[in-house]
This record gives C-alpha cells, structure tokens and sequence, in this order.
C-alpha cells in the first residue's frame, strides 16, 4: 500500500546543537496532524515517513523528521548528545517550530520509547498516540529477546554469547546468527521494500551504539535500563498498540503497555514482525485509519 510521495514542504528547524531536517505532507491548514517518529537510533526516517505519508489522502497532515545524527539532518559526532531527555526536546521544537498544535503521535519502535517519554513530558501536545512495534520497560524486552535468540538452539546461543564476551560483533558466525534473527524477526518478507533498504543503508551507529547496543538483540547502552512503565498510568489521551505476532519486541512487551494505559487498545498482525506497515500493509492501515477517524469523531 506504500508510495513514494514527495513532500509538499521540507522544512530546516533548528534545535539544541545542530538542525534537523523535516519533511511535511499534505495540506498545512488540516485539524489534524499525524507526526511520526522512527525508530533506530540513527536511522533516516524514510521508511516510517513512506509507509504514512498516504494518510494525506483521508485529510491528515503527516510530518516525520531525521533526528539529529541522521539523515539530512546535522551529523555531531559528539556522544554525550545521544540521550532520551535531548530528543525528547528536540520533538518538542520540532512541533512548536511548524506550529503543528495538539497531534496524533506516532512513535515506532526507538520512536515509541521517545514518543513515550515526549507523552509523559508534554501531555498536552497530543491528541492520541500511536505505538507502533515498541515497549515501556527495556528489561522486559531484554528477556523476550533472550527467548528469541533461544529459539537459534543452544549451541548458537553459547556461540553468541561467547563472541558477545569477547566484543566481537563482526564475526561472520555472529553476524550470521543476528542476520538469521532479523529475518525472523525485524521484516520477515524475502525482499525488503526499499525505504527500509534506505534507511538502513544510511545507518548512523553513533547514536545506535550509544543508546541501544551493537544490533537489534543486544542492548548495552544508554537505554538499557529503561523502564517508564510505573508512569504510564499518566497517559490520559487515546492510545493505540500495535505489533506484529513474530515481532522482536513481542506481544508480550505490548500487552504489558496496555494493562498500564487506562485508554489503549491493541492490535496483533499475525503474519508479521516489526514492520506491519510493509508486512501487511492492508490490514494495518485499516486498524489506523478506524483508530484515527474515532478520534476526529470523538
């Protein structure tokens, strides 16, 4: 169901220590904006921003931006930027700059541990949220991944976790193993759409390495332990979980976000992991439309 569609504007917006590069759909003037944040860290946000922009067609106003680090946007190469409270701001300015008012938020995946954060910081800026593929409490993730990675059998397990003793990230038997996870786990389709590809292709490790860890199984960060789950009761505004059934972070993490979100509802793909919205396009657009039209009515 993704097309490219070009941005009717791009926008530069200057944040703390550097500018950032946002890319803005449809008509500026709409009631209601579908602002996207994508996951990585570092990632571009060509893929979430492809995957959504078609919401243009049923009235919305739909803005994603390459975080500080990635992108178009500036590339410091100063670590100690690489934290949760400076993207949180960061989207703040972004919101305030274009003038985008209360939004429907959309976080995926890192984008979701932020949208989060930016719920709990800035509660008045939202119309809804949206947390697509993502989780509240990083210690709980850490075991799903542990039961995923499980799956492999012992004796890769033990290969795994002997490479990962010794940093050594980049032996082809590792990499192997986490390349066999991804495809189990992050895009199960057997050609990856290419905005997925893009992004990818324009990985910023800087601030990966630093918040989250050397691959998508493996957390040794800054994030590590992050868990905003005794504050979620905080989030008052309409909330929608989605995940896909074989998705790195699990069913599991996600029921464990709803039964703390006194308004959240969820939705399961069966047939996908971490990208519902190339994995089964039709369904989940379905699910975010219905979930938004009840907010424009509501």
């Amino acid at each position: 169901m993704w097309r490219e569609i070009k941005a009717d504007r791009t926008h530069r917006v200057d944040v703390s220590d550097g500018t950032v590069v946002a890319y803005d759909f449809g008509n500026a003037d709409a009631t209601d904006t579908l602002l996207c944040l994508n996951g990585g860290p570092g990632l571009p946000c060509d893929y979430l921003r492809e995957a959504h922009s078609c919401f243009i067609d049923q009235g919305y106003r739909v803005v994603a931006f390459d975080q500080l680090g990635t992108g178009a946007s500036d590339r410091p190469a100063d670590e100690s930027l690489w934290t949760m409270a400076r993207y949180v701001e960061e989207t703040e300015t972004v919101r305030q700059s274009l003038e985008l008012g209360s939004v429907h938020l959309l976080g995926h995946s890192w984008g979701g541990w932020l949208s989060i954060d930016y719920a709990l910081t800035h509660t008045s800026a939202l119309k809804s949220l949206i947390l697509a593929d993502t989780n509240a409490d990083m210690p709980h993730l850490v075991s799903e991944l542990h039961r995923l990675r499980g799956a492999l059998g012992p004796e890769t397990v033990a290969m795994m976790l002997r490479h990962e003793a010794e940093a050594n990230y980049e032996h082809p038997e590792y990499a192997a193993a986490v390349t066999l996870l991804n495809y189990r786990h992050v895009c199960r389709l057997s050609e990856w759409p290419a905005p997925i590809n893009r992004s990818l292709g324009d990985w910023n490790m800087g601030p990966y390495a630093t918040m989250q860890g050397p691959n998508e199984f493996l957390y040794t960060g800054n994030l590590k332990d992050w868990n905003r789950v005794p504050d979620l009761h905080e989030i008052k505004v309409p909330t929608l979980i989605l995940c896909g059934q074989h998705d790195e972070i699990t069913p599991a993490c996600a029921l464990r976000m709803k039964q703390h979100i006194a308004h959240a509802e969820i939705k399961v793909f069966p047939n996908s992991s971490h990208m519902p919205f190339y994995e089964e396009p039709e369904a989940y657009h379905a699910v975010l439309s219905e979930f938004l039209a009840w907010q424009k009515s509501a």
